[in-house]
């Protein structure tokens, strides 16, 4: 079959696409890039996440590394994403792979590639690796394999734990001490993934729910958003806390809920820990977002002076420019946020413990500190809708937006277009609508945004109608 990556990694349904026999293809082409690129003797690290048979397939892996003579890190148990990807950058790995499905259904896994400076693989380089596992199908490349028993009987690969150095990293970029002399009361939901105890061990006071393991995550994706999370909005509601903090299934992503118990989107965050870093912390740089992210970071570094970036859908294009250019911040509308003096890399544990932070520091609560600015740049209101798309009306739709030709969206006109990543039509108010099929599922995306809630609602039936769906 082919192997095409997405916004983050290769993924597809368990014993579908994603199997053990795909798997192993994925895993042989890495291991001849890492030899192709002089990589392979620096080592290889591995992590995986708390899905069905995530550690069978990272152990599946682990037998490939070591049958291509690859020193391997393996992680003795489950680790969030950005542990294993710090883990890469701290070992001077020449990259690491990521056995998790993200945020998708519990039906799918996946296989997420990190480079050596411990972000996710460029476009570039994910290029190069789906070509090299079609040509190793053409050429009838066999996969090079040895036990895990004669792996560590070699020394080639050695179990180790992720979590001590990347807690202690995130000790040193936080203030910890605030935070558990604030006495805010915080609710962590990790929702059964791999992010699970991170908070708490970190700052003792949180309380988690949804701490178990649980592969199906409770009958519904690990995404942090508000459908999900109504259990730990309730809990934030009732008074017992005062933010709520959740991770997505490997934890690279955060959602929240604020102090009146209301879902506090990313772009919210993104908007808090942009003014925290910059004002609070005195942290200086560009910012980064892509083509789905608030208009609020626009205006917010306009305010500050800052030069801004936008991207196409996906950290790795992120990541990317935070390699070339001296960032701040970076982040994306579905929860991945990236910090300067940290990895290029999304990272759901730290932007939890930077938004205690932000609070311990201000004694504000999350909805305080965004009406403050706000109330400076403008209110504004967001929202998305995720459609079943089958593949052909996709390709249909696709086909008939980039011929062009709409100018005018519910009565509004349109004044300028971004079509880089899915289809994106601006207004003359600042409020937009983006019409994005997903890059890893057959699902269509509709994101709008406008300072009023109506209109936000006016834009997504539109664009349905656009769409058909």
């Amino acid at each position: 079959m082919q192997i095409q990556f997405g916004t983050d990694g290769w993924r597809g349904v368990i014993a579908d696409t994603f199997t053990f026999e795909n798997l192993s293809l994925v895993a042989q082409a890495t291991m001849d890039y890492l030899h192709a690129e002089k990589l392979a003797d620096k080592g290889l690290v591995i992590g995986y996440d708390r899905r069905f048979l995530s550690k069978e397939f990272a152990e599946c892996v682990a037998g490939i590394a070591a049958g291509n003579g690859i020193k391997t890190w393996l992680c003795d148990g489950y680790a969030p994403t950005p542990a294993v990807s710090w883990a890469v950058f701290e070992k001077g790995a020449g990259a690491g792979i990521m056995i998790t499905a993200s945020h998708n259904p519990p039906r799918y896994n996946g296989f997420k590639v990190k480079e050596s400076f411990g972000g996710s693989a460029r476009p570039s380089t994910t290029k190069v690796l789906e070509r090299m596992v079609a040509d190793n199908q053409a050429k009838g490349r066999k996969v090079v394999s040895v036990s895990l028993a004669d792996a560590k009987a070699s020394g080639v690969l050695q179990a180790f734990d992720a979590e001590g150095a990347y807690l202690a990293q995130l000790g040193k970029y936080v203030d910890l001490e605030l935070i558990n002399k604030s006495g805010i009361k915080a609710v962590a939901d990790p929702m059964f993934g791999a992010g699970c105890g991170y908070l708490p061990r970190l700052v003792p006071g949180i309380t988690e729910i949804h701490g178990i393991e649980n592969p199906s995550f409770g009958g519904h994706p690990p995404e942090p958003i508000a459908e999900h999370l109504e259990e730990l909005a309730s809990l934030v509601r009732d008074g017992k806390f005062q933010v709520g903090l959740a991770l997505d299934g490997d934890a690279d992503r955060i959602g929240a809920v604020d102090e009146t118990g209301e879902f506090f989107s990313s772009h919210r965050i993104f908007t808090v820990l942009l003014r925290h870093l910059y004002e609070r912390k005195g942290v200086r740089g560009g910012v980064v977002k892509t083509v789905s992210t608030t208009r609020m970071i626009d205006l917010l570094a306009e305010k500050y002076g800052l030069k801004i970036f936008e991207t196409p859908i996906g950290f790795k294009h992120i990541c990317e420019m935070m390699l070339a250019n001296d960032i701040l911040m970076g982040g994306e509308e579905s929860g991945g946020l990236g910090v300067k003096g940290h990895i290029p890399e999304r990272d759901g544990i730290l932007m939890g413990l930077l938004l205690l932070e932000a609070m311990a520091m201000s004694g504000k609560g999350l909805r305080a500190l965004l009406n403050e600015t706000m109330d400076e740049i403008g209110h504004f209101h967001y929202a998305r809708i995720d459609l079943p798309i089958d593949n052909t009306s996709k390709q249909k739709l696709v086909s008939d937006l980039s011929a062009g030709g709409i100018s005018t969206i519910a009565g509004h006109s349109v004044v300028d277009t971004n079509f880089s990543d899915g289809f994106k039509y601006i207004f003359a108010d600042g409020a937009w609508l983006l019409i994005r099929p997903s890059g890893t599922e057959p699902v269509l995306r509709l994101y709008s945004e406008a300072g009023d809630p109506a209109k936000v609602d006016q834009l997504l039936q539109a664009a349905r109608g656009i769409a058909g769906v």
